[in-house]
């Protein structure tokens, strides 16, 4: 069995070529709409990483990854941010929720896929 992923973002076109990529690569993918969507996901399953988007409805990417971070399962799972967001305040939230990586879309497949290989080492 792959490792597990959580995507986590209210675009279903960006949900869908993340999993792509990384179902491809033998990754297991579970999908979540929005922040609340993935708080309710993460605390039913135990993920390996999480991409997460910043911006959504319900519950924002930064209010998510604090919220999943308090969950003693999740204290040290690294989160990927995957988002237009590219300032740095926003970005300096982030690492202090506890986000490992910052990825400002669009992007290739190939850098999520080598951003994730380095966070999860086989």
């Amino acid at each position: 069995m792959g490792k597990k992923i959580l995507i986590v973002d209210d675009s279903a076109s960006l949900r869908q070529v993340v999993n792509i990529a990384l179902s491809g690569a033998g990754y297991q993918i579970v999908e979540a709409c929005d922040g609340q969507d993935g708080l309710n996901k993460a605390s039913a399953d135990v993920f390996n990483l999480i991409v997460s988007d910043v911006n959504m409805p319900n519950m924002d990417g930064l209010t998510f990854v604090t919220a999943v971070k308090k969950l003693p399962q999740y204290k040290f799972v690294p989160v990927i941010m995957l988002t237009t967001e590219s300032q740095d305040e926003t970005i300096k939230k982030g690492k202090e929720a506890g986000v490992k990586a910052w990825m400002v879309k669009p992007f290739k497949p190939d850098q999520m896929l080598d951003a994730v290989s380095k966070l999860l080492p086989p």
